[in-house]
């Protein structure tokens, strides 16, 4: 395939090596693996995770779980809390399923309570200190009073505490992310502890990338729900979650003009297939993305102070030092790193394969 714009190429030999490795990681650690496939969302890439095994995946909306169901997904969890104004939409998914929501409040459940109409599993979304959304793990009060709504509730099925190490991607050095892996996990381990009396079987659930990468200590945790290994990119290897040659993904992006006055380089890659997500450099300045180009055949990586240092809607603009502005001429292609591949695959909507091959997603 001729490559005229901004494409995503996707390697799938990394990809598949990334997937064994993490379903390897799982196996060792004695966790169930329920992947999420948020950051693909493709029924072509879902299919490569069926030959290591998996069958239980993560998803982050009703309308994915559907898309997966009708590939045959049979067990799925949302990892979202509970949209009420879908009811009817989970009805119809619970019906065919193995279904698993999130809640965090009461509406949420009563509104469950009242219309639920087919078996659901429910997960109680835990903060243990993104600060994003969940109750707070110190909050038993809170905990209680949701559990107490699920006793005897009809088709609803408390499953466990879920939660998500989100603040393990502001980590500053290895041992940041360690520590915040270890004190999620000990107010999880601590809820477990305080609940399993009463609700025998009750599980704990963990996702995140950076710490089922990196980290070891997963006593007590029953399933892992990583997502962005499947392709990894600059953030994680920033976080030392992966290497270089691990990143999967990358945004192929024609060179449409030059500056030399001021070393830069125009792309046609701008914030609308990149994102606006961003890094720091060697020299603390916003990196979008990191440089591959090719010479006499072979990939060069160029280091930090060649990078993509601002965006627009279809521009990217690329900083390049003097010694390196040969490599670059107008109507060359140039290949980006993204910075978060979970959101540069939901811009690009589809995927060159390494193999030649277009690979669709969820649209």
């Amino acid at each position: 395939m001729e490559i005229v714009r901004p494409t995503l190429l996707l390697d799938k030999n990394k990809c598949l090596k990334n997937i064994e490795r993490m379903v390897k990681k799982a196996e060792s650690l004695h966790v169930d693996f329920r992947p999420h496939f948020k950051t693909h969302q493709s029924a072509e890439i879902g299919e490569w995770f069926r030959p290591y095994g998996v069958k239980k995946i993560t998803v982050s909306s009703i309308r994915m779980a559907s898309y997966f169901a009708s590939h045959g997904w049979k067990d799925i969890t949302v990892a979202f809390p509970v949209n009420i104004l879908e009811i009817n939409e989970i009805n119809i998914l619970a019906e065919k399923i193995s279904l698993n929501l999130l809640i965090e409040n009461k509406e949420a459940l009563s509104c469950l309570k009242k219309f639920i109409r087919f078996p659901v599993g429910i997960f109680i979304k835990i903060d243990t200190g993104y600060n994003r959304t969940g109750i707070l793990a110190s909050r038993t009060n809170q905990i209680d009073s949701l559990l107490s709504e699920l006793k005897n509730s009809g088709f609803l099925k408390f499953q466990g505490f879920l939660t998500h190490t989100g603040q393990a991607y502001h980590a500053q050095s290895r041992h940041e992310l360690l520590n915040c892996h270890f004190e999620a996990l000990l107010k999880m381990r601590i809820l477990k502890n305080q609940y399993r009396k009463d609700w025998p079987g009750l599980k704990i659930s963990l996702g995140d990338t950076p710490t089922t990468s990196i980290c070891d200590n997963f006593d007590e945790v029953d399933e892992i729900r990583p997502g962005n290994f499947v392709f990894y990119d600059l953030m994680q290897q920033k976080l030392g979650s992966c290497t270089f040659d691990d990143i999967a993904v990358r945004v192929v992006c024609p060179v449409v003009a030059m500056h030399s006055s001021r070393n830069e380089v125009v792309i046609y890659g701008g914030a609308v297939h990149l994102s606006k997500e961003w890094i720091t450099n060697t020299d603390g300045k916003p990196l979008y993305g990191r440089i591959i180009v090719r010479k006499d055949g072979e990939e060069i990586l160029l280091d930090e102070k060649n990078y993509v240092s601002s965006l627009s809607q279809e521009h990217g603009i690329l900083k390049i030092a003097h010694k390196d502005f040969d490599y670059f001429k107008v109507g060359d292609l140039v290949e980006i790193i993204p910075v978060h591949s979970c959101l540069t695959a939901n811009l690009m909507g589809q995927y060159l394969s390494s193999d030649g091959t277009i690979i669709s997603m969820m649209r």
